[in-house]
């Protein structure tokens, strides 16, 4: 019990998500989880459980070919768990126990949602909870619709809770073999699966904002900002592709004028950390294969379901670029002055992630082969996938090396769980406070 004190908040939510990868790596290795009934290679499996806790998508095994309905559901629990956090565990058990939770929990429910204090942590998370179960038990039910006549009841009815599941989680995760190219010509699906991606991917404190605005009559600046670029990227990803996609991918003869609408609204959903696609990637333009990878590296919103750079910090950026420009010292935004230390965070951010996913992609062009045809874009499209625990892939996952598979998996734990959350949060602990003084200014020349 004392070795719990060497461990902080931060470092324990880190380990936390490492054992339970572990757990289920282990576990899908088993010869009982497998179609074949054979033992499936720890690399992969692990790479699996990695894919499924960090809710990414990328597959170096076809999910319904490989796994039987035990594996999938195995899968399904891995996803639910990581995209809801594995703290959820123990508030359940306190809740149902009845039990008073105790302060260490606070303080790992704190860091867990990336709150400034602990008060409300517990029934925030709760709130958290039931509007996850809420919205997939919907979400299930939408898509049973296609599923149960098309699969027939069983089948159908855990298509529908699995793909819900994975929807809302932004995992990417699929039993229908081709992810959702087989319903290319069907808006309902597209759209319903789009409409889970978004609700994921926007942050429980958002929809907390959203569904108690009637009672607070505000709405918190994070949500301001959170909505309004997730807006901004929704529309302008849905024009660029619109006009950059003439075609949409090659979508098959059947499809009309409605159908592409659907699709590329779906192109411009998906990268959002999602993973599922209705269209080829290899037959997208370099303009639309661009657009798809800034996509994927912003990502979704902080406090969601969602990985990649996140939509509040990339907006803070912006801000502040903006203010620069204007010669105004602060990053202003809807009659509120944004901290300089979230700003300075912000960009610290910003720059190790793109500096991470660089040396990702110089080590994977060493390592990996691309195919004739290809150039760079075959494996950077992966490394942004990775990180932004998207899922969508130009087909070099299932030929990864073992060097690349471990790569690609520590990216898609660092997209997760957040260097910001865990790297920075580590160096800065146990600093001394700042001393009474500080040293002269000296100027550098910038630009």
């Amino acid at each position: 019990m004392k070795s719990k004190k060497h461990f902080s908040a931060v470092q324990i939510l880190a380990l936390g998500f490492l054992l339970i990868i572990f757990i289920g790596g282990s576990l899908l290795s088993l010869p009982f989880f497998s179609n074949s009934g054979e033992a499936t290679p720890f690399i992969d499996s692990l790479f699996t459980a990695t894919s499924a806790v960090c809710v990414t998508g990328l597959t170096t095994l076809n999910t319904a070919m490989h796994w039987n309905p035990a594996g999938q559901l195995l899968i399904m629990l891995l996803i639910e768990l990581g995209g809801l956090g594995f703290m959820t565990l123990p508030v359940v058990l306190y809740f149902v126990m009845r039990k008073k939770i105790t302060l260490s929990t606070r303080m790992l429910l704190r860091e867990a949602l990336n709150l400034d204090d602990m008060s409300g942590t517990f029934r925030l998370m709760m709130y958290i909870i039931k509007l996850a179960v809420v919205i997939q038990v919907i979400g299930a039910v939408l898509l049973s619709f296609q599923f149960v006549p098309e699969f027939g009841w069983k089948k159908g009815l855990f298509f529908g809770v699995f793909h819900s599941i994975s929807s809302f989680c932004n995992a990417g995760f699929d039993l229908l073999g081709d992810s959702l190219v087989p319903y290319q010509t069907n808006p309902y699906v597209l759209i319903v699966i789009g409409l889970l991606i978004i609700s994921g991917g926007l942050g429980f404190i958002v929809w907390q904002d959203i569904l108690l605005f009637k009672k607070r009559k505000r709405v918190s600046l994070h949500s301001k900002l959170a909505l309004t670029t997730t807006l901004v990227l929704l529309v302008g990803g849905f024009i660029v592709f619109y006009f950059t996609e003439q075609n949409a991918g090659n979508l098959t003869e059947q499809t009309n004028f409605f159908d592409r609408l659907a699709n590329t609204f779906f192109m411009s959903v998906t990268p959002r950390t999602a993973g599922y696609y209705s269209i080829n990637y290899l037959n997208m333009t370099n303009a639309g294969l661009i657009a798809t990878m800034f996509l994927m590296y912003v990502g979704g919103t902080s406090g969601s379901t969602a990985g990649g750079l996140k939509t509040t910090t990339f907006a803070v950026l912006i801000i502040q670029i903006i203010s620069i420009f204007k010669g105004r010292q602060r990053a202003e935004f809807h009659e509120r002055t944004i901290p300089s230390a979230t700003v300075f965070r912000a960009l610290t951010l910003f720059f190790i992630t793109l500096s991470l996913c660089v040396v990702s992609i110089m080590v994977l062009s060493v390592t990996e082969h691309i195919p004739d045809y290809y150039g760079i874009e075959y494996i950077a499209f992966e490394v942004f996938s990775a990180f932004g625990t998207v899922g969508l892939t130009m087909g070099l996952t299932p030929e990864l090396s073992i060097a690349g598979k471990i790569i690609i998996m520590l990216l898609m734990y660092i997209g997760r769980v957040g260097i910001f959350t865990v790297g920075f949060s580590l160096l800065t602990k146990g600093a001394k406070p700042s001393a009474n003084f500080k040293y002269p200014d000296e100027t550098i020349m910038i630009g």
